[in-house]
């Protein structure tokens, strides 16, 4: 675009730079502007001489940098092209160039020329921008990315034509050789994530599909394109006259000591598969296909994603990542924070700790959040805390410190062209920098520095929690280790009684077994030492429990069942604020640690942001799983994903229902909203899987019914689920269309077969949930999947009232949505059919009597049982429905609901609150089924549940517990007595007992 001249130059910016030396910078300019004369550039030679405020800027530069010194006085006309072109556009149109630049028959020498000017040109202008403050480091380095991207890409265009027109390779697009060559070049690290310094180098990795079948020699393969890889690498990274266009390094490919430059992706898969380590997942973060068959590269990337994207929380990474930064700090010598001689990238509060903080946290979470799979850092940095994973506030400190950092970094590189990051030494060297980067003088860079620096380090220190001025935590590891190794060390003993513990000798025996490795969790040397490191902190929580000699115990059954150690460790290591919900859950809620030591991945559900928020709808939930899904690599992995998530929110429920982080009100909708998107994603899977096999039924449609708990919404944390299968099809067709057909009544009692299997079948994730089909028609005599006009006629003509009883705690969950409304309406129209309500009402009160008589409650706290309890409310409510007191609307609703809308205790003089009592009764019985199964009274509950139900209860103490409950009890039972009383005939007694008999 043309641009008026009287602008000047064609740069901006708000910067003001100062020179070192005025005088030496006017002299620059007088030798510019014979330069400009000498290459006939009438414009620059004009603005040089009339001076002004730019003018003096570029003296500045002039002075500053002998390096973009040089590139302008061996060059005026790159910047007389300015007066008729603003920068940024001749750089564009510059790397635009290069990307259109067709693989010609220019020779070798000629290419490499023209990319070493061009690069050369574009830097400079990039340098200028970045220096006169008309871009952001952001901007600057995104431009240095498509540069070296362009280049690359115009390079390898060249070596794939050369080696075509050789004969070497038979190209399929000789006009365009990169497209469907197979061969393809990732960028790696700043490149990769398009933040390229001013001064890098770029890690390359190149692969190649053999399928592809470019090469004329198929088993000169791996041979014939690593030449093209050193041919490649030598035209962008050979230093010549003209200089080099960019540095190349290699080495970030797999096993680069005995892997060749090109490797088949095959090869590559079966390294990262079997091999690769937490450093290479953290380098693939950033990896982008540049250049050569980018659909094929990306390609590639999508099969990598299991390798870099684990499914569970990974913290074992980041004791990794850290120790990577530990040898890099010992290595260099990076003790402290510093201005003279400080390395800005790897030193303390450097560019690294940046980068590592956000690489570790999206190999931890990365493969649960995808929204966190991003290769630029202030991109992730957003989205960390966009998810909750770190707060707004240390993003935008981290964002505005890293790009601080950048900018340095930049002006380090510049003043010579070199791949430094380190500051320099004397005081004159520093001063420099500091006016390149726009500072009034040394002093007040030093302070702006060491400010980014020091909170730089504080994030990073408090993320690994590295032992960095952290003497006290020292002191304490050295006087507890030593139990690990001797049960009799005097000063651990003493330190154990007075953390609190009661018998500190029987506690450092069990330490003691753990160090020697006596469970699989700490067998091995990595395990033990980060068991020693967050030892402290283990007792420490564990003293703070009710009862800390049990929580060491609890936590030694836990150990125990733990498959390995390596990542609990790390995970406490890095969240150490988790530890008293451990404790509590281990001395508390056997379910739970049970849970977590036979699949340790749903701990990762506690460390999820989203923890103390409120429990997910159905909606959201459903999002997230389908989320999940989509990475399952087959039905199998699809089963062992929603294991996985299932049982990791079943945690999360759990966890927040005993830390008192949700109303004990909500568990029951939250565990029925988990098994709600479960069990339709498992349908969706099942019936997909199935028809692969044996096909489709013309016109099928299913519905999935749940009913009981599940129906009614009233899931605890370990109900099983009551399902119906209903289905309907075409009249007319009698079997599936697949390869291998089956009658139409066989395919869907098959199909149900494979639902029941994968839902309950052992995986090495758990089962996903023990189910029941009983409550079908015809109980266990009847076929297991039930078409729907069965069902009607069923229900209508032959149903006992137990079954109808059943029917009203109904709800369909899953399946085709027209007949899931079908199901609904027939329901609602069985139980609206006219019966007479003396049989119902004395059918009801002699199934209760007879259940009492034969299954008497064990306890106060079998509040299921027991007289007055959770039976008697469900079955007044159950009545309600069947007898017209309570609207068929309420059908499938919790069973409170049903009870405030019926309103059953009005008129009686023992006036009672069902729906309150009905609350109640569900909040003690939500909480004892996170407890141990066999516990009837108070007196043996956990310290933690005991306390946990006091609150919930709002009662005193645990004393004033068994009291409540009894006292409810009774009003209930009085309500019950009125309104339900037993049979009066021997025919119905009978029905009766037969009815309890099947429900029982």
């Amino acid at each position: 675009m043309a641009k008026d001249e009287a602008r000047g130059l064609g740069i901006g910016g708000g910067h003001r730079l100062a020179p070192l030396e005025p005088d030496k910078a006017a002299a620059w300019l007088a030798d510019l502007k014979a330069a400009a004369e000498a290459g006939e550039c009438p414009r620059l030679a004009t603005f040089l001489a009339e001076g002004g405020a730019e003018t003096e800027q570029l003296g500045a530069v002039l002075d500053l940098s002998s390096y973009l010194n040089s590139q302008m006085q061996q060059h005026p006309e790159w910047l007389e092209a300015l007066f008729g072109q603003d920068a940024n556009e001749r750089i564009a149109d510059r790397i635009a160039m290069l990307r259109k630049r067709p693989a010609t028959d220019q020779s070798e020498s000629a290419l490499m020329k023209e990319l070493r000017l061009i690069k050369r040109e574009v830097s400079l202008l990039i340098a200028l921008r970045d220096l006169f403050g008309a871009a952001t480091p952001a901007e600057i380095t995104a431009d240095m990315s498509e540069l070296a991207e362009a280049a690359i890409g115009a390079a390898v265009r060249f070596c794939l034509a050369e080696a075509h027109r050789s004969g070497k390779l038979v190209l399929p697009h000789p006009e365009d050789p990169e497209t469907d060559c197979g061969l393809f070049v990732l960028g790696m690290g700043k490149l990769g994530g398009g933040e390229l310094n001013y001064s890098s180098d770029v890690d390359l990795i190149v692969f190649f599909e053999e399928s592809a079948g470019i090469c004329a020699d198929p088993v000169e393969a791996v041979d014939t394109l690593s030449k093209l890889v050193r041919r490649l690498v030598r035209i962008v990274g050979e230093s010549t006259a003209d200089g080099y266009v960019f540095r190349t390094d290699l080495r970030l490919r797999p096993d680069p000591g005995a892997m060749p430059l090109a490797i088949s992706v095959d090869t590559a898969l079966t390294y990262y598969e079997g091999s690769g380590r937490n450093w290479e997942r953290a380098a693939m973060i950033k990896a982008r296909p540049i250049a050569g068959d980018r659909a094929a590269g990306e390609a590639f990337l999508q099969e990598l994603t299991p390798f870099v994207w684990r499914k569970y929380l990974d913290f074992a990474a980041i004791a990794d990542i850290q120790a990577m930064k530990t040898r890099i700090d010992r290595h260099r010598g990076f003790d402290d924070v510093g201005v003279a001689g400080h390395n800005v990238k790897l030193g303390r509060g450097g560019i690294r700790e940046v980068e590592f903080f956000v690489q570790a946290q999206q190999l931890i979470a990365g493969g649960r959040a995808p929204a966190l799979r991003q290769r630029r850092t202030d991109k992730a940095l957003a989205e960390l805390a966009a998810g909750g994973w770190i707060e707004v506030g240390t993003e935008a400190e981290l964002v505005s410190d890293y790009w601080f950092l950048r900018r340095i970094e930049h002006c380090i590189q510049m003043v010579a062209d070199e791949q430094s990051h380190t500051l320099p030494e004397d005081e004159e060297g520093v001063e420099r920098i500091a006016r390149l980067a726009g500072f009034e003088d040394r002093a007040a860079f030093s302070k702006a520095l060491l400010e980014r620096l020091n909170r730089v380090d504080r994030r990073y220190t408090w993320l690994f929690s590295d032992g960095r001025d952290r003497e006290t935590s020292a002191i304490e590891e050295t006087e507890f280790k030593g139990l690990l190794a001797s049960e009799d060390d005097p000063e651990a003993l003493a330190r154990l009684s007075n953390l609190g513990f009661s018998r500190p000798e029987d506690v450092a025996r069990i330490v003691r077994s753990w160090g020697y490795g006596r469970y699989r969790a700490t067998r091995s040397e990595t395990a033990r030492e980060r068991l020693a490191k967050v030892l402290p902190m283990l007792l420490k929580a564990f003293s703070g429990a009710k009862d800390p000699d049990g929580a060491v115990a609890a936590f030694d059954t836990f150990l125990a069942g733990l498959p390995s150690g390596i990542q609990f460790f790390s995970l406490i290591a890095s969240n150490p604020r988790v530890l008293d919900l451990l404790a509590l859950i281990l001395t508390s809620a056997p379910a739970l640690r049970d849970t977590i030591a036979a699949r340790p991945h749903v701990f990762d559900a506690l460390l999820d942001p989203a923890f103390f928020d409120e429990v997910p709808d159905r909606d959201l939930m459903s999002e997230r799983l389908a989320m999940f899904l989509t990475e399952a690599d087959g039905y199998e992995d699809v089963l062992a994903r929603l294991r996985i998530f299932a049982s990791e929110q079943r945690f999360l429920v759990g966890a927040r229902l005993l830390s008192g982080v949700v109303d004990v009100g909500e568990a029951g909708l939250a565990f029925s909203n988990i098994a709600d998107v479960v069990l339709d994603a498992t349908l969706d899977a099942v019936t997909e899987a199935f028809a692969m096999r044996h096909g489709h039924v013309a016109d099928a449609r299913i519905a999935l019914l749940g009913m009981g708990r599940l129906g009614s919404r009233e899931l605890t944390a370990g109900s099983d689920v009551d399902l119906i299968l209903l289905y309907d099809h075409d009249e007319a067709v009698e079997e599936s269309d697949g390869e291998k057909p089956l009658s139409s009544g066989l395919y869907f009692a098959r199909l149900t077969q494979r639902l029941i299997a994968a839902l309950t079948i052992p995986m090495r994730e758990g089962v996903l949930y023990e189910v029941d089909f009983r409550l079908r028609p015809s109980g266990n005599m009847g076929p297991l999947a039930t078409r729907i006009d069965s069902f009607r006629r069923y229900q209508l003509d032959e149903a006992w009232t137990w079954e109808r009883m059943a029917l009203t705690r109904s709800r369909s969950i899953a399946g085709d949505p027209e007949l899931c409304a079908e199901v609904t309406r027939t329901v609602r129209d069985i139980l609206s059919q006219p019966r007479e309500e003396a049989t119902t009402t004395r059918d009801v009160g002699d199934m209760r009597r007879r259940i009492e008589r034969d299954k008497p409650a064990k306890g106060p706290l079998d509040l299921k049982l027991r007289s007055g309890g959770l039976v008697d409310l469900e079955f007044l409510a159950q009545w309600a429905l069947l007898t017209g007191r309570a609207d068929l609307d309420l059908v499938g609703a919790p069973t409170a609901d049903v009870l405030d809308a019926a309103d059953l205790a009005a008129g009686i003089e023992a006036r009672c609150d069902l729906a309150a009592a009905m609350r109640r009764y569900t909040c003690v019985i939500q909480i004892l089924r996170l407890g141990p199964g066999d516990v009837q009274r108070v007196k043996d509950l956990p310290p933690g549940l005991a306390d946990r139900l006091v609150r919930a209860l709002e009662v005193e103490g645990t004393d004033g517990l068994e009291p409540l409950l009894a006292e409810t009890a009774a009003a209930v039972r009085t309500v019950f007595d009125v309104l339900l009383p037993g049979a009066t005939s021997k025919e119905a007694q009978t029905e009766a007992a037969a009815s309890a008999l099947h429900r029982a």
